[in-house]
C-alpha cells in the first residue's frame, strides 16, 4: 500500500475509535489482540490500578502494547512528548511526574482523537498538558525542545519509521531519551497479511523485523539503545480468545496462517539517548 493510503486508513480507523470508543483492531478488543475490559487490558499491559483510576473517564481506550510511562525516567520540570497520544491516557499519567514546572505534549494525526483528548484535558483540569494535531513523521515541535519522548504501539503503524526516529532525534534536547513500547516481527509476514487493511490497523501488517526497527533507531543517530523487554504473543491464547477468532474471521484466512502470523509478533520496550553536546 502507498504511504498516503496507509495514513488515510489508519486515520479513518482511529477517528471511529474516538467516536465510538471501540478498539484499533476492529473485532479484537485491544491493539494487541486481547479481548477483555479496557481496565483489565491496561492491567495486563503493565498499568497499575491506581494509574488507571487516576485519569478522566474516556482517556483510557485500552490501546497499546505496554506502559511507556513506567519505563521513562521522568523528572519534575521535564518536557515530555507522547507520539500518537490518542485520548490522552499516557499524557495524563506523565503530568504529575513533570509537575507544575514541567510540560507534557501529545501529538496525534486524527482530529477526532485530539478533540477527545482535549475534552478529557478539560475534565481533568490539567494545566501542564497540551495536545497538537500532527503526524509523527513531521512533528509540530521545535528542535531540541523535549527531555523525554514516549510512544505506545504507534510507530509500527507508520510507513516511514526511519523518518519518525529522525524526528524524535530532532526534537529531543541533547542528552534526551526516548522510551517506546511497540510491535515488531521475528520473521516476515505473508504478503496477503501485509496488504490487509484489517491487519494494518490491527497493529500487525505495519510492523517490521526487529533488526530493521533497531537499525532505524541507530540510523537516526541515537546511542545507548537498549531493548528493555520483549515478549511473544502467546499462541495458546488463539484457542481461547474469541477476539482473536473475530480477527481471524475478518482476515478470512485459515487458522494455521493466523497462528503463523501471531507467532511472528513481538512486543518490545526499547530506549535510546540523543548524544549530549560535548562540554
Amino acid at each position: 500500500m502507498k504511504d498516503e493510503k496507509i495514513k488515510k486508513i489508519v486515520k479513518d480507523k482511529y477517528a471511529k475509535i474516538a467516536q465510538q470508543k471501540s478498539s484499533c483492531c476492529g473485532p479484537v478488543s485491544s491493539c494487541c489482540g486481547s479481548k477483555d475490559t479496557t481496565e483489565q487490558i491496561s492491567k495486563n499491559l503493565g498499568y497499575a490500578p491506581e494509574e488507571i483510576r487516576s485519569v478522566p473517564e474516556g482517556a483510557n481506550l485500552g490501546l497499546g502494547c505496554g506502559n511507556p510511562v513506567a519505563l521513562a525516567s521522568i523528572k519534575a520540570g521535564d518536557t515530555v512528548l507522547d507520539l500518537g497520544s490518542g485520548a490522552g491516557f499516557d499524557c495524563f499519567l506523565a503530568a504529575p511526574r513533570v509537575g507544575e514546572k514541567g510540560r507534557v505534549i501529545g501529538v496525534d494525526m486524527t482530529p477526532d482523537m485530539v478533540a477527545k483528548a482535549n475534552e478529557n484535558l478539560n475534565k481533568g483540569g490539567y494545566a501542564n498538558v497540551e495536545f497538537r494535531l500532527g503526524e509523527i513523521e513531521s512533528l509540530p515541535v521545535e528542535d531540541d525542545a523535549v527531555n523525554i519522548v514516549i510512544s505506545n504501539c504507534v510507530i509500527n503503524l507508520s510507513p516511514d519509521k526511519l523518518k519518525v526516529f529522525q524526528e524524535v532525534f530532532r526534537v529531543l534536547k541533547p542528552g534526551g531519551k526516548f522510551f517506546i513500547s511497540d510491535i515488531v516481527l521475528r520473521h516476515e509476514l505473508p504478503e496477503d497479511i501485509k496488504q490487509s487493511v484489517e491487519a494494518y490497523v490491527g497493529c500487525v501488517a505495519g510492523a517490521i523485523l526487529k533488526d530493521q526497527y533497531i537499525d532505524a533507531i541507530k540510523g537516526s543517530g541515537f546511542q545507548n539503545i537498549k531493548i528493555l523487554d520483549e515478549s511473544s504473543f502467546p499462541i495458546e491464547s488463539i484457542v481461547i480468545d474469541p477476539g482473536i477468532e473475530g480477527f481471524i474471521k475478518s482476515l478470512d484466512i485459515p487458522r494455521e496462517k493466523a497462528i503463523e502470523t501471531v507467532s511472528a509478533v513481538l512486543s518490545i520496550k526499547v530506549s535510546g539517548e540523543k548524544p549530549a553536546i560535548p562540554s
